[in-house]
């Protein structure tokens, strides 16, 4: 059930039986020579999808952009500041809780935005606190959809140690699944990256010349992809179900 093909009575007539609801969250960014830009939104909007299929959960608009500054150095990333996505992620959950939804899953697909989500979470409970509010506060939670004990098998059996942290098969084999259209083929050199820290876009560019960390998606396939887009549903489904019943 997605927010953007339902009409305001649909939304309406949800509420009065949940409050819950969940937002996609991605990342616009590099994913080297043969993953797709959108990898890091495709990735969490369709298992959304999946997980609403399932049960029968309303899901909002992906929020596409992300804290991607450090990719800028490849062309078609594009990246918001820390304290642009925390007003984002303000606002979107502040038009929710208007409505009545004070269940908000954030499922996010881009590491990046980790640290700067949780900061936006504390901000809104923050606010809560410091004007005296006693009535309950919003249930807030951002979940990976690559965290799950199913995925995290997975991931190992298929690729091992070539999975690496950036441009990795899992994600890039999930987004071929979505858009088997867009496979893309290029040679990779070496064939498993390297790895490292990272800091600005100059520095990535420097020491990871196409784009990937420790990992090789040549291993990546569509088949692949289906297989890890039904161990994220149910890892989702799973900690979706938990949230949603929680006091």
């Amino acid at each position: 059930m997605q927010l953007q093909l339902c009409s305001w009575p649909e939304v309406e007539r949800y509420l009065e039986k949940s409050t819950t609801i969940m937002v996609p969250i991605g990342s616009a960014e590099q994913h080297g020579p043969i993953g797709l830009i959108g990898t890091d939104a495709i990735c969490p909007e369709v298992v959304a999808r999946g997980v609403a299929e399932q049960t029968v959960t309303l899901v909002a608009p992906t929020l596409s952009l992300g804290m991607a500054q450090h990719h800028l150095a490849f062309p078609g990333s594009i990246a918001l500041r820390p304290s642009t996505l925390m007003a984002l992620i303000n606002d979107v959950v502040r038009s929710l809780l208007r409505h009545g939804f004070d269940r908000i899953y954030f499922l996010n697909g881009h590491g990046g935005n980790i640290a700067t989500v949780t900061a936006a979470f504390s901000e809104i409970w923050a606010d809560a606190s410091f004007a005296g509010e006693s009535r309950p506060a919003p249930r807030l939670r951002l979940y990976n959809w690559w965290s799950g004990e199913r995925v995290r098998g997975l991931s190992r059996e298929l690729f091992g140690g070539a999975e690496g942290s950036h441009a990795t098969p899992s994600e890039v084999s999930l987004s071929y699944y979505a858009y088997p259209q867009a496979v893309k083929q290029a040679p990779l050199s070496p064939k498993v990256a390297p790895v490292g820290a990272i800091r600005d876009a100059a520095d990535y560019r420097r020491q990871f010349a196409d784009g990937r960390i420790g990992s090789d998606p040549s291993l990546a396939s569509v088949e692949h992809g289906e297989r890890l887009y039904h161990a994220a549903v149910a890892d989702v489904g799973e900690d979706l179900r938990r949230f949603g019943s929680t006091d």
